[in-house]
């Protein structure tokens, strides 16, 4: 059987940590910051952790 192959999309979105955790940018940072509070933009800067119930599909995907 072949090797599975990384999704590409997904290993643009998600990282791994050291110890293993994934982690994901967040939502709503793109575009339309002028409207958004600075407080609320520094917030949206910051990295998240990948929600328990995503993490063995993401996981799947990226072929971990």
């Amino acid at each position: 059987m072949p090797k599975m192959k990384t999704d590409k999309g997904a290993a643009k979105r998600f990282k791994v940590t050291g110890s293993g955790k994934l982690r994901r940018r967040k939502a709503f940072r793109g575009h339309l910051l002028e409207k958004k509070s600075s407080v609320r933009t520094r917030r949206l800067g910051r990295e998240a952790d990948v929600a328990t119930s995503d993490e063995k599909q993401i996981r799947r995907l990226l072929g971990i």
